[in-house]
Formats: C-alpha cells, sequence, structure tokens
C-alpha cells in the first residue's frame, strides 16, 4: 500500500497551525489548569508516604487525609515562621518610611539639579504613572482572589489524584498496545522519578541557599537578615530569573537603613558568591535528577512559562519539559527533540559522521 506523501511547506504549516492552537487552549484554561499542574506534581511528591501509610493498612481514605494534614502542617510552619518575623519588620515601618521619605527628597533635588526637571513636574509624572497603575491593581486584586480558590482547588485535586491513582494509571496502560506496555511503565516510573527528585532537590537547595543568604545579610549587618534571606531563597526557586529579583529587596533595606553605598556593594558582591555557589555547586549536586535539561533550553522555558502563566508558568516549566524529554526519548522519531532539550553535547558533529559514512560508500 503507497503512504502518501505531502510537501514540507504543508506539513510544517499544519505543524505549527496544531502547535499555536494547543498554546491558546493552555492559555484560556489557565485557571483550571495551573492548579492541576500543581496539584499532579504535589501528588506525585506525596505518593511515598501515602504508599508507606497503606503498607501499615490504614483505610485510604484516612492515609489521604493524614498525608494532605502533613502538607498542611509543614505549609503552616513555613508560614507562621514568615509572619512572625514579617510583625518585627512591621514594628520598624514608621522608621523605615521616615528614611525612606528624606532619601526621595534628595534624589527629586538630584534630578532637579540634574536635568532640570522641576519637583512639581516630578510629582506630575508621578501621579500619571498611578493613574495608569490602577488597572495593573485591579489585576492584582483579582490575581489574589484567584489565589484563594486556587488553594482551595489543590488539596481537593490532590486527594482525587491519590483516591483514584490506580483508575488513572490503569488507563494509562490500557490506552496504549500491550506492546508498549513496558515503555509506559518505564515513562511513569522515570517520570515520578524526576518530578520527585527535582522538588526535594529544590527544597533542600532553598534552605541552603536562606542559611548562605541570612549568614551573609547578617555579617554585613543588614536588617531583618533572616527574612530577607528566607523570601531571597523562594525567589531563587524560580530558575535563572528569580535569583536576580531577590538581590533588590536587601539593597532597598540597606539604602533606606545604613548611610553609604558600602553595605549595597557588600550585598552584590555576597549574593553574587552565593549565586555562583548555587548554580555551579548546588544545582548540578542536589536539584539535578535523572533528567537533565540544558541552560538554554531551561532559560526559554522558564521565560515562555512566564508568558503563558505568569509566576505559577516558571514554577511549572522545567518539570513539565523534564518529562517531555523522559516521553521524548522513548519515541524514536522524537529523540532528536530529546537529545535537543538535554545537557549531553556529543562529541562528534553529525555532519561530519554523515560525509564519512557517504565516502564510505562511495570507495565500496
Amino acid at each position: 500500500m503507497l503512504i502518501k506523501q505531502y510537501p514540507f511547506y504543508l506539513k510544517s504549516t499544519v505543524i505549527l497551525f496544531g502547535v499555536s492552537l494547543f498554546v491558546m487552549v493552555l492559555y484560556m484554561l489557565a485557571d483550571l489548569l495551573v492548579p492541576l499542574g500543581f496539584s499532579i506534581l504535589l501528588a506525585i511528591l506525596l505518593n511515598p508516604l501515602y504508599n508507606k501509610l497503606r503498607h501499615f493498612k490504614i483505610n485510604k481514605v484516612v492515609a489521604i487525609a493524614l498525608t494532605l494534614l502533613g502538607l498542611v502542617i509543614f505549609i503552616a510552619a513555613v508560614l507562621y515562621f514568615l509572619s512572625s518575623q514579617m510583625i518585627q519588620f512591621g514594628d520598624t515601618l514608621p522608621a523605615l518610611k521616615a528614611k525612606g521619605g528624606q532619601i526621595i527628597i534628595q534624589i527629586e533635588a538630584w534630578i532637579q539639579h540634574t536635568f532640570g526637571m522641576s519637583i512639581q513636574k516630578q510629582m506630575q509624572l508621578l501621579n500619571e504613572a498611578a493613574n495608569n497603575n490602577k488597572g495593573l491593581v485591579g489585576q492584582t486584586i483579582g490575581s489574589l482572589f484567584g489565589l484563594f480558590s486556587v488553594l482551595f482547588l489543590i488539596p481537593v485535586y490532590i486527594f482525587l489524584l491519590l483516591f483514584y491513582k490506580k483508575l488513572i494509571l490503569n488507563f494509562l496502560y490500557e490506552v496504549f498496545s500491550e506492546e508498549n506496555t513496558q515503555s509506559v511503565a518505564e515513562i511513569l516510573n522515570q517520570t515520578k522519578t524526576a518530578i520527585q527528585s527535582y522538588i526535594v532537590g529544590l527544597l533542600i537547595e532553598a534552605l541552603i541557599v536562606a542559611v548562605l543568604n541570612a549568614a551573609a545579610l547578617f555579617l554585613l549587618g543588614v536588617k531583618y537578615a533572616l527574612l530577607i534571606g528566607v523570601i531571597g531563597a523562594i525567589l531563587n526557586m524560580l530558575p535563572y530569573i528569580g535569583g536576580i529579583i531577590a538581590i533588590a529587596l536587601p539593597i532597598l533595606i540597606a539604602t533606606v537603613t545604613k548611610d553609604g553605598y558600602g553595605t549595597q556593594l557588600g550585598i552584590i558582591i555576597a549574593y553574587s558568591v552565593i549565586q555562583f555557589i548555587d548554580n555551579n555547586i548546588l544545582v548540578p549536586r542536589i536539584v539535578s535528577s535523572k533528567v537533565q535539561i540544558n541552560a538554554l533550553i531551561s532559560i526559554i522555558i522558564v521565560l515562555l512559562g512566564g508568558a503563558l502563566w505568569g509566576v505559577s508558568g516558571m514554577f511549572l516549566s522545567i518539570p513539565m519539559v523534564a518529562v517531555l524529554k523522559i516521553i521524548f526519548d522513548r519515541i524514536e522519531d522524537l529523540k532528536p527533540w530529546g537529545k535537543l532539550l538535554g545537557d549531553e553535547i556529543p562529541t562528534q558533529h553529525m555532519g561530519q559522521i554523515w560525509k564519512l559514512r557517504r565516502r564510505k560508500k562511495i570507495v565500496a
């Protein structure tokens, strides 16, 4: 039977249309897919604890409830720690506000002297910017309400995913032909291992970075070193981008609470050293799982995830690509894409290999 061959431009057009349609669906269903994505990651992470409870012959519903209780206790402990530190931070807000007002006056005078812009003109521009950002404030409030809905949905999703785990796994096995059962089992096992190692490694990395940040800020004499160090570690969980954002907060606090600029320079140097340690020691040895995504793809995927789903997309992008790489590596036609996502650099250019093979054929 002859298989009809379509021209390349037609096939590429269909593929691009399909990808565009898929991305549009992801964007439109963000409110549904984002909490579901986090729930799947957390359900895979909590699965060993659930299995251990089931091993002790505990009822399925009770085991899931205890598993979720452990997650809630952990999150509550982190929030309690942050809130206790924030209370101390709030006690000195009047002093920070007064010092900040003095700095703003100095900046206004510097702008007036350097650029010849009057203070009234500066205030007019600030008011216009504030009016333009009213819509952004409304979006932020809407995002907060969305956050509360997500926090409600995630435990429900986790409960149902663990409860119907066997049903979902049986569906994945039965939807493929019997000869592919072994490949499906390997993909599911590698996916579970990759996600678990990634999330656990991310938490360990965040703990180490928080300690390093807090120690550096404490030695530099920056107020609220522990709180700022922990916030910086949480922001650092955003791959490649969070570390840059995290440095702004301690510099701002140092600018408001200290005279001169020596402390700010020390913060930049200390955070640069911590980022070097994090990127070259912690991430390769702690966060890395069996699936390696190269830096170029990671940066592109994180930015695309942010454009698609915001901050949530940045967090979800790396695990999603790791799962895609596992699938690509198991499908013969998609292996080149799996290699593109990975960080294994070939020792010889394929073009050279093809030339050698062609020469051998000509000689033969």
